[in-house]
């Protein structure tokens, strides 16, 4: 059975990268793994209710267990952080990959987490199922014409003068483009997402350093399943870069989403499409992840840390003590357990018996 709106609760843990940053990253669902690669504005507690972004949370969770993190800088991460370079940025991936504890896992990029996902998937092939690419590009190419610098150094003082203004008008600015199809509430809550996800120093930083990434020369290594998924009319992020993404990954399948928004609303006819398309990708890693797996298959679709872990919950032993038997951390014994029961396909309170019982009928 999936989650539910009413019972779906996220996770929230903190890893850290390599220099030293706090990075707050949230777990949720059941089923294979998804990672989400960071998008510009996220607060993951502020969007756990949000009227923008709650559909994807409870839908996406139905399918998969959903990963999803906090920029540096922003939302829960550590905040007044100055690199916000490629190399900062994919550190920070890579460290709420490791942190998670999956073993290999599909990777969701969304608007500028693009080169990121890309420059990750290139460095650690072995780790990853599939590659979607949703609202996003490679990056930003070099040679920008006259009329894009200067709006470029137009956003970046609407940024400076506006962003932290009690009155959301410059910030208006921004959501008109995210999401020009909202009601007022919706526009409205991504007004309020821009100041609580992000100050204006930082914000106008992160996006000049982004300004400067562009890893399309990347994009010929890549050997995935991947699926680009794109609106027709975002303004945030024209559609010619989804195809441009399309057309240098081999194999990729590009999906046009009739809609002018850079976030799909729930309420709009390119949403159920969205859904299915993300859902029908990521079906053959529900088979071989094991969601659907049987009693005779727990052996292989769990790693072998996973299983100690779980024979000795079967011994009877509580956290604490499996912890202590495997001089482990309570929480990385937490954090196994967790992923084990995604990878079967458990869930609530009874998910550590079912586990255990799953694992005494195969032995």
């Amino acid at each position: 059975m999936g989650t539910t709106e009413a019972d779906a609760v996220q996770d929230i843990r903190f890893a850290r990268s390599a220099d030293g940053v706090g990075i707050a990253y949230a777990v949720h669902g059941s089923g294979p793994p998804l990672l989400i690669d960071a998008c510009w504005l996220s607060h993951l507690q502020f969007d756990w209710q949000s009227p923008v972004w709650r559909h994807f949370l409870v839908e996406l969770g139905r399918v998969a267990t959903v990963i999803r993190y906090d920029e540096r800088g922003h939302g829960l991460s550590d905040r007044g952080v100055t690199d916000h370079s490629l190399q900062a940025r994919v550190a920070d991936l890579e460290a709420v990959a490791d942190d998670a504890g999956f073993d290999r896992f599909a990777l969701m990029a969304m608007a500028q987490g693009g080169p990121v996902a890309i420059e990750y998937a290139v460095r650690h092939p072995a780790r990853l199922t599939r590659l979607i690419f949703y609202a996003s590009h490679a990056g930003v190419p070099q040679g920008a014409s006259q009329d894009q610098l200067e709006l470029d150094e137009a956003f970046q003082s609407l940024i400076k003068v506006g962003w932290a203004r009690p009155t959301s008008e410059f910030r208006r600015v921004f959501t008109s483009m995210m999401i020009p199809d909202g009601t007022e509430e919706q526009m409205k809550w991504i007004d309020d997402l821009q100041v609580m996800a992000v100050d204006a120093e930082t914000a106008a930083l992160a996006r000049s350093q982004r300004q400067l990434t562009d890893s399309s020369d990347r994009l010929p290594e890549l050997d995935l399943p991947t699926l680009v998924v794109h609106s027709r009319g975002d303004r945030m992020v024209d559609f010619a870069r989804a195809r441009h993404l399309a057309s240098n990954i081999a194999g990729a399948r590009l999906v046009a989403l009739d809609s002018e928004n850079h976030i799909v609303l729930a309420d709009e006819p390119a949403w159920p499409v969205f859904l299915r398309e993300v859902t029908d990708f990521l079906a053959p890693d529900r088979v071989s992840g094991g969601v659907e797996s049987t009693a005779e298959d727990v052996t292989d679709v769990l790693s072998p840390r996973e299983l100690d872990i779980l024979r000795l919950a079967a011994e009877g032993l509580d956290n604490d003590a499996i912890a202590g038997e495997l001089v482990l951390s309570v929480r990385t014994v937490e954090r196994h357990l967790q992923n084990a029961y995604a990878k079967l396909g458990l869930q609530g309170r009874t998910a550590r018996t079912a586990a255990v019982a799953r694992l005494l009928s195969h032995t």
